[in-house]
């Protein structure tokens, strides 16, 4: 896997992740819309913790400026 999330992408990510789950807690982390808000947030977080986007690779997409090594 190669880092293709930039600094700037991982910041966003991780404050949508945090307005996710927040809203998921509001309107009921149980109810459907809870739970795939949390799943959601979940999966942003993830891909901005490991630096990694599997959509992006899939179209293509690369935020990191930084080369990664292969």
């Amino acid at each position: 896997m190669t880092t293709n999330v930039g600094s700037t992408d991982k910041i966003i990510r991780i404050g949508l992740a945090a307005v996710a789950a927040l809203v998921a807690v509001l309107t009921g982390a149980g109810t459907v819309g809870g739970i795939l808000l949390l799943v959601v947030a979940g999966v942003l977080l993830v891909t901005a913790l490991v630096g990694f986007c599997p959509l992006y690779r899939l179209f293509g997409v690369n935020t990191c400026k930084v080369p990664s090594a292969k």
